[in-house]
């Protein structure tokens, strides 16, 4: 982005951004929160963590996240970061758009837990992979177009 390494990252609770001019060096003032939990939202008040990586889009930079809850539901996320300036956010959606359903999201090592590591996008879809209750991966997916329409309702 402008020339320069960016990478998401999180120092709890928030998720941080940071730039590197060569991968190696990463200096304190070239970081800045991104997004901190929300106090008054009911899935992401208490933590956040970024998920995978931002997807370039026309609009700006589609970015999975997760944040959980005082019942330690962890939920999934999306937002629209600018594409110059991905510190400032276009769209930033109040609920969230996935959340432990399936017994084996709801039980396991940890339950009650879904968080993205991967996503791309193929021929218009994406195909995000997400760990359920901190156990197994399992994968959702759904159209580029809606996902973009939802963030920018």
């Amino acid at each position: 982005i402008n020339g320069r390494y960016a990478a998401l990252h999180r120092r709890w609770p928030n998720i941080w951004i940071a730039y590197s001019d060569d991968l190696l060096h990463w200096d304190e003032e070239d970081m800045a929160v991104l997004l901190t939990p929300r106090a008054d939202n009911d899935w992401d008040f208490k933590s956040i963590g970024g998920n995978g990586v931002p997807i370039e889009t026309e609009q700006g930079w589609l970015t999975f996240y997760h944040g959980y809850n005082a019942d330690r539901v962890y939920h999934l996320g999306v937002c629209l970061l600018d594409l110059d300036d991905p510190t400032k956010v276009i769209s930033r959606p109040r609920s969230s758009i996935f959340w432990p359903e399936e017994l084996w999201e709801i039980r396991g090592d940890v339950p009650n837990v879904v968080f993205s590591n991967a996503n791309l996008v193929v021929d218009g879809t994406v195909y995000v992979y997400y760990g359920g209750g901190d156990h197994v991966i399992g994968l959702a997916t759904c159209s580029l177009d809606d996902l973009l329409e939802y963030v920018l309702d």
